[in-house]
């Protein structure tokens, strides 16, 4: 029986790469479903993402890549599945309820395991999916002491292969971000960093702002620094007051968060030196 693999190269550049992998899913007799492939010439590095279909052992095809290419090479054969995904929330409602409808209608390509909030206010809100929601309150107990019960309760889910921070208000500290470095997407409005702090649509609507937006990134130990995965903007005028201006905002949001959660389960993301290469 056929199967479908994702194959994920990224290495330093030479010459005839494109023609030696090529050559290898040739020689076995492979479908070449989709094939994409970028060069970053001033780091001088190659990177290949190609769906493939047909009857290999994906240990074979590992080992039959990695013998024409750099040997330092990171190369991934992946047979797709549905990922082990978690949702982390507060109290705003949008961004994860776009994720769970998303969800329900089959278009996010996921298992989700669980929701984790340090609120049970939205505890309704995911109980219509079916989905468990956990409360991992943070009253009583400084930041340490909150990550660590948080963290005890993402290993008592098992496997995960990303976390989504939809509108998760609180700032993980190194501990966290290295317990699954490149796993944790986060989604924060584009007005970072010129309006830091509270209610920030106020802050633009003062300044009369005429674009806003949304950034998706995976989280790092500099606060909404990370790689970026995704990003879009509207346009506004005089006549949004801020309030609009945030009910605007929030519809962007969840949308790019959405579409980066997307990306990321469908093996489209390459990480290197902070940035993303998007296939």
């Amino acid at each position: 029986m056929n199967e479908h693999y994702r194959v994920l190269i990224d290495c330093s550049d030479e010459k005839g790469l494109v023609y030696k992998v090529s050559g290898v899913f040739f020689n076995r007799n492979l479908n070449i479903i989709s094939n994409n492939e970028f060069v970053d010439k001033a780091q001088n590095k190659f990177f290949m993402r190609s769906v493939v279909a047909g009857e290999i052992a994906p240990e074979m095809l590992e080992n039959e890549l990695r013998a024409v290419l750099p040997a330092t090479a990171q190369l991934e054969v992946i047979t797709p599945r549905k990922k082990r995904v978690v949702l982390m929330a507060t109290k705003e409602s949008h961004a994860l309820g776009d994720i769970l409808i998303r969800y329900e209608a089959g278009e996010l390509d996921c298992y989700i395991v669980g929701v984790v909030s340090n609120y049970d206010l939205l505890e309704p809100l995911v109980s219509k999916f079916n989905i468990p929601f956990y409360t991992v309150s943070h009253e009583g107990c400084d930041r340490d002491e909150h990550e660590r019960r948080v963290l005890e309760k993402l290993r008592e889910l098992g496997e995960i292969d990303y976390i989504v921070l939809a509108k998760y208000m609180r700032i993980l500290t190194p501990r966290f971000v290295e317990a699954y470095e490149d796993k944790i997407i986060n989604i924060h409005h584009s007005f970072l960093p010129a309006f830091i702090g509270a209610n920030p649509y106020k802050q633009a609507y003062e300044r009369g702002v005429k674009i806003i937006g949304a950034t998706a990134h995976f989280v790092n130990n500099n606060l909404d620094e990370g790689p970026i995965i995704a990003q879009d903007v509207i346009r506004v005028n005089h006549a949004h007051g801020w309030e609009e201006m945030q009910r605007q905002g929030r519809d962007v949001e969840k949308i790019v968060l959405s579409r980066a959660l997307k990306l990321a389960l469908e093996d489209r993301i390459f990480v290197h030196d902070n940035k993303t290469i998007i296939f």
